[in-house]
């Protein structure tokens, strides 16, 4: 039986050059924007801000510059933004660059309407479980990467330093009001980021395609996703300026995004989350690539005519493959393509996690993102959590 719910209400404005629709009055949704961006100074080093103020400028629109964020972004940042859109009289929110930039304007877009502390209205962890009295502002989505597709969801991740907790929330007024996806503005990403942020979008294709939260739309964008990024990842990392490529790529995390408002993620991203409020150093992307193999490993059995499909859609030939090995062929697959993009050495080692740390980590993502657990077809117990944390390394 399909039984399911299909609520997607983001423009999207999907192309090369397509930016510049931003001054069409229609693609505005206010007269003041309060622009989020990350600290690193990429968006001032290419131009990019100064290319979207020109753009809004056309429309009379005034913004205030907020650019504080980090690479995984922070409670404080959020409570600081909030308050400086308020004070200015923001009446919409950017937010430019990578995934950690728009889920930060997510978030101050909602604490810009509503009282009290942005934790309180998590719903896992040390979260105070209330649900906002207002919606957000309205959110313009301009990503600069290919990976988080934040820009076709309403999920929203967010650190609390002070407890060591990476909770991921959303409702129905943090989806963007309208997303901007111009690939041409990834042709600077590094291949470092790129193959960074474009494995977190192949995970969140993965993931919902498994998810107990699945249907028939989520199916078929993962599927496609899924392909892409095998295909053309490993050539942008390799060749950043081809575009051609760059625009499959940043359809795929698009369309994974939409997987992730249709479907569900599952608890690999409960473990990453963990990983990074411990260890902030670690890019999101790294921290799932490191994970991954052990994560899929132990999923297999559990699920073999699922992990079959995933290893058809990345070109395997499956049926040459004795009938035992078959389950197996995702996860061999996806440490080949792991090895493409450069990042076959990567371990838990590279970033100076800490063994002992590992059933401190299990304990956290179970606890702080329980929801993902609850959306994996396996039911895994902490030991068994822990235990993928030291394969890890």
């Amino acid at each position: 039986m399909i039984d399911f719910m299909f609520h997607m209400p983001t423009k999207v404005i999907f192309g090369s050059g397509k930016l510049k629709e931003l001054a069409n009055p229609a693609n505005v949704p206010g007269k003041k924007a309060f622009i989020v961006i990350s600290s690193g100074g990429s968006m001032i080093r290419h131009s990019y801000l100064t290319f979207v103020q020109n753009m809004l400028n056309h429309n009379g629109v005034e913004s205030v510059v907020y650019n504080k964020i980090q690479e995984n972004p922070i409670l404080d940042h959020v409570t600081e933004g909030a308050a400086l859109a308020r004070q200015h009289e923001c009446d919409f929110v950017i937010g430019l660059g990578g995934g950690s930039s728009i889920d930060s304007a997510k978030s101050i877009a909602l604490m810009a309407t509503n009282e009290g502390n942005y934790w309180d209205y998590m719903q896992s962890g040390t979260g105070g479980r209330k649900t906002p009295a207002n919606p957000a502002l309205p959110i313009v989505a301009i990503p600069t990467t290919a990976g988080t597709g934040t820009e076709a969801d309403p999920w929203t991740v967010i650190t609390n330093s002070e407890t060591n907790e990476k909770i991921g929330w959303g409702n129905d007024s943090t989806y963007p009001t309208i997303s901007f996806v111009d690939p041409w503005f990834t042709l600077t990403v590094p291949p470092k980021v790129t193959a960074f942020t474009g494995m977190d979008a192949f995970f969140h294709s993965v993931e919902t395609y498994l998810s107990v939260q699945r249907q028939p739309t989520s199916d078929l964008l993962s599927q496609q996703a899924v392909q892409l990024i095998n295909t053309f990842l490993p050539e942008i990392v390799k060749e950043g300026q081809n575009i051609e490529a760059r625009t499959m790529v940043s359809w795929a995390s698009t369309a994974a995004g939409v997987c992730q408002s249709l479907s569900s993620c599952m608890s690999l991203h409960s473990m990453e989350h963990a990983l990074s409020a411990y260890y902030p150093q670690i890019p999101h992307g790294a921290g799932l690539i490191m994970l991954s193999r052990a994560y899929f490993k132990h999923l297999t059995p559990h699920m073999p005519e699922r992990m079959v499909d995933l290893a058809y859609f990345m070109d395997v030939d499956v049926d040459s493959l004795p009938e035992d090995r078959r389950p197996y062929a995702f996860v061999d697959a996806l440490d080949k393509l792991i090895n493409n993009i450069g990042m076959g050495e990567l371990s838990l080692t590279t970033y100076g996690v800490k063994k002992e740390d590992c059933v401190k980590l299990a304990k956290n993502a179970m606890e702080t993102m329980d929801v993902l657990f609850a959306c994996t077809p396996v039911k895994m117990s902490e030991e068994e959590v822990a235990a993928i944390f030291e394969e890890s390394f």
